[in-house]
């Protein structure tokens, strides 16, 4: 008798229906309030408009913190004004397109589940330092650049 062959994994397209409900409704969501949104002409503050207070740190201190245009980037990503979005705070520009992307493929899963979303997570897993550490190194890199161009 031969080695026993590998069970095929299940396929739970209930459950991936689900997860791209969710991740679907969560992108749109978030894509939908980008639309709704003006971006502020300073580059910081668009948030404001949902009844938030002002960045605490550029308040107290003057500059911006790590996060300070990411609702404007995305305001003006969503208007089609990439070069505008990526002037305000560049990081936000990628986070804009892993939301769209996300919505993306949220939207054909849906459709037709193929599990595709264990097979992300599965390649994710074994690189999710490489992965944490890029986006950390993204982040400092639009926060340098916003400290520089305010």
């Amino acid at each position: 008798m031969g080695p026993a062959a590998a069970p095929t994994p299940r396929r739970r397209p209930v459950l991936d229906r689900a997860l791209s409900v969710a991740l679907l409704g969560l992108s749109s969501a978030v894509l939908a309030l980008s639309a709704y949104l003006h971006p502020a002409a300073a580059g910081v503050g668009t948030h404001r408009q949902l009844g938030l207070g002002g960045c605490t740190m550029l308040q107290l201190t003057g500059y911006p913190c790590p996060m300070c245009g990411m609702t404007t980037a995305f305001a003006l990503a969503i208007r089609g004004r990439p070069l505008d979005a990526l002037l305000c705070q560049p990081f936000g520009v990628l986070l804009f397109a892993l939301t769209v992307a996300t919505a993306v493929a949220a939207a054909v899963e849906l459709v037709a589940p193929r599990g595709r979303w264990r097979r992300l997570w599965d390649w994710l897993g074994p690189r999710e330092g490489w992965i944490a550490g890029a986006l950390l190194a993204g982040l400092l890199v639009g926060w340098i650049h916003k400290l520089l161009a305010m």
